[in-house]
């Protein structure tokens, strides 16, 4: 392949991953209107869908406060959305749950697209999935460094 050539692939990788985060944004955006919840509520129903989590751990998962976590988990348990409930070792700590009928509907939103993924995925060798793990995973610490490099700058900032 020529220099040429491995150049435009570059840029045209750099182009489908920009591409593709808008795209992942615009469903999330969509899913937050389907369900009336904001961004960052659906972000605490992403994480509760793995599991049951503790307010603390959703606050640092979230980078949100205590009292913004309450907010939030008042919010979401009016519609229905999360339950709380002691932690059976503890029970002074609390535990939120994902309700039946929220996992529910997220599936109905996200599963077609988790099922046409998983097809998507099986079109590929372990050698070339070897490759695009490593390009995912590259991407996502890329991602994560330069988030705290990006919160920390002061806001409105100017050059």
């Amino acid at each position: 392949m020529s220099r040429e050539n491995l150049e435009t692939l570059r840029e045209q990788v750099g182009r489908e991953s920009q591409t593709l985060q808008a795209a992942v944004d615009a469903v999330d955006s969509a899913a937050a209107t389907v369900l009336g919840v904001n961004r960052t509520d659906l972000s605490c129903l992403e994480i509760l869908l793995a599991g049951d989590s503790t307010p603390s751990a959703l606050a640092t998962a979230l980078g949100l406060t205590s009292g913004s976590v309450t907010t939030m988990l008042d919010r979401l348990a009016k519609l229905d959305y999360v339950v709380r409930h002691p932690e059976p070792g503890d029970r002074r700590k609390v535990l939120v749950r994902i309700t039946p009928a929220a996992a529910a509907k997220a599936w109905e939103i996200y599963g077609p697209i988790a099922e046409e993924g998983a097809a998507d995925v099986a079109r590929y060798t372990a050698d070339e999935l070897g490759i695009v793990l490593d390009f995912l995973r590259r991407s996502r610490e890329l991602q994560e460094r330069h988030r705290g490099r990006i919160a920390a700058l002061p806001k409105g900032f100017r050059r």
